[in-house]
Formats: structure tokens, C-alpha cells, sequence
């Protein structure tokens, strides 16, 4: 099987700024735990403050490319994973490229001189991750760069898409083109609802591309959010996974599959009407590093083994594994070589 270019990624490339910080500091910017937000005028002075911390790290992020780079990572063959998404021309969109290269990502970056590259402050608290996303250059993706000869080669060379439900704030057009592309031509395309906020501000964008969802991620919070805002009136996750999985679909080729994680607690994979749990790795409590990256690094893996056709419980370990390896370490990072087996 030819693996070169087979996973398509496009959404918001952030440089994360990762540091360690205490509860005063995400009640002084008023900054829930374990949350993802935009980042409002309140919030900006958090970046020069976290600059200035002495155990800052700065990662090439963001969710959609933190995903594809761990896909990359256990499929090992350069060149598998392609990506998409706008930064600055300017020192964090340099650094953005060197790393996502080094990676083995075929990254085709639309870049404008006008914004900075996107920033994403990663708060870290006993662990658990907070994030605040300044979009910045991000923000300026358009459609007109996807249609380009040379990256929509990207879309037709690809078999399988990913797209973090984030981009929807973007450009929910170029979703949209890459979507139906993909049931046209009986291709797999996969997103993620990344936030309550997506299901609740950014409805009507994920509704349109819904039909065309062929495996729906997310986690409990997110999961709980979406059935809220669609009246379904249900708290447990495997209700809500079934029904994600039964709306209706664009193309009947391929059924919907919702996979759902709930941190340590089972992943819940809905497909035809029934419901199977999968455990996670369990992890003493001491040996986690933060949280950043997991829900991401779950998607990677669960794609890395997607692409090679393999059933969907493999893919779930594979996912778990990698969560495992990234809550492990500081940020979306991992280990030269896997050892998944």
C-alpha cells in the first residue's frame, strides 16, 4: 500500500507556550481547568507573562497538526501525513516549519506577512492542561490557498482527512470543499468537536459539515455540550455516541463511527446501533506530566492505524498508546521510535 500523502490535516497551526503556572494565575485570567478557549483582550498579557516563566517551552501546536504529527510518528514513512494552515512570516512561523519538517509532515503553510503566527498559551496545573488560542495568523486561511494547484494535489493524493472542529471558527468553507470531495470520491473524512464552545457558538458550521463525517472524535465534556445544545437530554456518553453516529449521512458509502475518550475513564465507540468500551492504560498518578496533547495524540494514533485498514479496536489501542506515551512528557511530544506493537 502506498502510504505517501494518504492522511490529509488542515487547521490552525499555534505555537504552544507551555508552562507550569499555580491556580491565582487561571483565576486571575479567568481561566477554567482543563478547558479551550480563544483568547479575548483580558487574556493577551498571560503571553508575556508566560514568556517569562522560567520552565517555558515553546511547541509547534495546535490541535489538527499535533494529531497528524503523532499519525506521522507511528507510521514511520516520510511524507505520509500532508498539512495545511496559515501562519506569519516571522520567527514562531520559521520555527513552525523547522519542526513540523524535522516531523516528516509535507506541511504547505499559507503564509502572511501582515499577522503573527498564531500562540497558544498551555497552562499547566497539577497536569491537567488549560488552553488559550490566539489565533492571530490562524485566523487568515482562505479557500483561495486550498483551491491552489499545487495543495489541492494534496486533497486528491489523500485517502483519509482530518480536520479539528477549531478550523470551523476559520474557514468553514474549505471544510466543506475538502468534505465533499471526500464522499464524491468515496474517501474517509474524520473530525473532532474540540470544545464545548464549537458545539455551542459554532452550531450551524458543524451541522453543515455533519453529513459528511464518517468518524466523529471528542471527549465527554464535549460530547455532554453537543447533546445539550441539540435538546437530546441525555448525560451519559453512550447514548449521545449512538446518536452522533445514526444523524444522517451525505454519502451512504461508508457509516458513521463517534469514538468518544473520558480521560481515564473508557473510550466509547459507537457504530451500527451498539456501543463497545475500551479501556485506556492506567497511569500512576505520579508519572503524569500534563495533559496537553491527549485528546490529539488519541486521534493520531487511532489514524495511524486507520490508514491501514486495520480493525477498530487496533486503532483504539493505538490511540491510547499514544495518549499514554504524550501525558508522559511536556507537551505533543514523543520518543524518536514508537514501540507500538
Amino acid at each position: 500500500m502506498a502510504y505517501e500523502g494518504i492522511i490529509l490535516g488542515m487547521g490552525n497551526p499555534l505555537l504552544d507556550i507551555s508552562a507550569v503556572v499555580d491556580d491565582e494565575f487561571l483565576q486571575r485570567y479567568d481561566i477554567k481547568p482543563n478547558n479551550a478557549i480563544l483568547a479575548e483582550e483580558k487574556h493577551l498579557p498571560m503571553y508575556e507573562e508566560l514568556a517569562k516563566n522560567p520552565n517555558v517551552e515553546y511547541i509547534a501546536g495546535g490541535a489538527t497538526q499535533n494529531s497528524i504529527k503523532v499519525a506521522q510518528w507511528l507510521l514511520q514513512h516520510p511524507g505520509a501525513t500532508s498539512y495545511i494552515g496559515c501562519i506569519g512570516k516571522d520567527k514562531f512561523g520559521e520555527e513552525m516549519k523547522k519542526n513540523s519538517k524535522s516531523a516528516g509532515i509535507n506541511v504547505h503553510y499559507y503564509e502572511v506577512e501582515s499577522t503573527p503566527t498564531g500562540t497558544c498559551a498551555v497552562c499547566v496545573v497539577g497536569g491537567e492542561r488549560s488552553l488559550v488560542a490566539n489565533l492571530s495568523a490562524a485566523n487568515c486561511y482562505k479557500s483561495d490557498h486550498l483551491k491552489r494547484p499545487e495543495n489541492w494535489a494534496l486533497v486528491e493524493k489523500a485517502k483519509y482527512y482530518y480536520i479539528a472542529g477549531f478550523f470551523l471558527t476559520v474557514s468553514p468553507d474549505s471544510a466543506l470543499l475538502v468534505a465533499e470531495h471526500a464522499a464524491a470520491n468515496k474517501k474517509y473524512f474524520s473530525m473532532n468537536l474540540s470544545a464545548p464552545f464549537i458545539c455551542e457558538f459554532f452550531k450551524d458550521a458543524l451541522e453543515k459539515v455533519f453529513p459528511y463525517i464518517d468518524y466523529v472524535f471528542g471527549n465527554e465534556t464535549e460530547a455532554r455540550t453537543f447533546s445539550k445544545v441539540h435538546g437530546w437530554e441525555t448525560e451519559k456518553v453512550e447514548e449521545i455516541a449512538l446518536k452522533i453516529a445514526a444523524w444522517p449521512k451525505a454519502s451512504g458509502t461508508h457509516k458513521r463511527i463517534a469514538v468518544i475518550t473520558q480521560g481515564p475513564g473508557p473510550v466509547v465507540v459507537a457504530e451500527d446501533g451498539k456501543v463497545k468500551t475500551f479501556p485506556v492504560i492506567v497511569l500512576p498518578k505520579e508519572k503524569l506530566v500534563d495533559t496537553n496533547g491527549a485528546g490529539d495524540a488519541f486521534v493520531g494514533g487511532f489514524l495511524s492505524q486507520l490508514v491501514q485498514e486495520k480493525p477498530i479496536e487496533d486503532c483504539v489501542r493505538a490511540g491510547c498508546y499514544a495518549s499514554n506515551v504524550i501525558i508522559q512528557r511536556s507537551g505533543c511530544t514523543f520518543p524518536e521510535k514508537p514501540d507500538f506493537k
